[in-house]
């Protein structure tokens, strides 16, 4: 017997509505440990980023009655978390809030390129590729460590550059989801994320040489 297909969101959420604990249970377990994530880059401890998830769902529970569906439930959710996480960091001095990206600096500590400018066109495409470690059997073997590498490459990225990296590579977020999530417009997101992407090959690529 094949394995049944995950039920899908909407399905969850109505039935949510109609008061099936168990429907909103599975939300809660399919999103938490993401939610979690995101929070704890907002805030400095573990537990606070457990208070702000907590904080989520019951303002989910309390306004899922009123979700109208014009964004994805996942879109929402995350706004949701987000918003608290950014009021609780403020509170203890952790969080910057997000803002428009200008010229060289994204307000974050971060000025110039992020990989040498000769590595690219005119027109932004690469001209020496990054280095595949896919590409390389004995490195694949070590695809753990790589993950490791890039992990840490991550942790160390300036903090908008890090959530929407977060959002859009490890938990899966569309562009327009990411966007909508962090209230950025196209430039931003586009920006922040290439800066992070290419700092993170940059890791990869010194990993693979060394």
């Amino acid at each position: 017997m094949p394995p049944r297909s995950p039920v899908d969101d909407q399905e969850l959420v109505e039935r949510a509505r109609g008061g099936d604990e168990e429907a909103f249970a599975l939300l809660v377990r399919r999103y938490s440990p993401m939610l979690l994530r995101l929070a704890r880059m907002y805030v400095p401890t573990d537990a606070l980023a457990e208070d702000v998830v907590q904080e989520t769902w019951v303002a989910v529970v309390r306004g899922l009655e009123r979700f109208e569906g014009r964004s994805s439930f996942k879109t929402w959710l995350f706004r949701i978390l987000t918003n608290r996480a950014k009021t609780r960091g403020v509170r203890e001095h952790r969080s910057i809030p997000f803002a428009s990206v200008g010229g060289a600096t994204d307000e974050d500590g971060d000025e110039g390129p992020s990989v040498d400018p000769a590595r690219f066109t005119s027109e932004g495409a690469w001209t020496s590729a990054p280095a595949d470690w896919r590409d390389d059997p004995e490195t694949a073997l070590d695809s753990a460590e790589a993950l490791r590498v890039a992990r840490e490459a991550i942790d160390e990225l300036p903090e908008r550059q890090k959530i929407v990296i977060t959002l859009r590579d490890l938990e899966g977020l569309s562009s327009d989801e990411v966007r909508n999530v962090l209230d950025l417009t196209e430039t931003n997101q586009r920006v922040l994320l290439h800066r992070a992407r290419t700092k993170v090959r940059k890791a990869l690529e010194d990993w693979i040489a060394s």
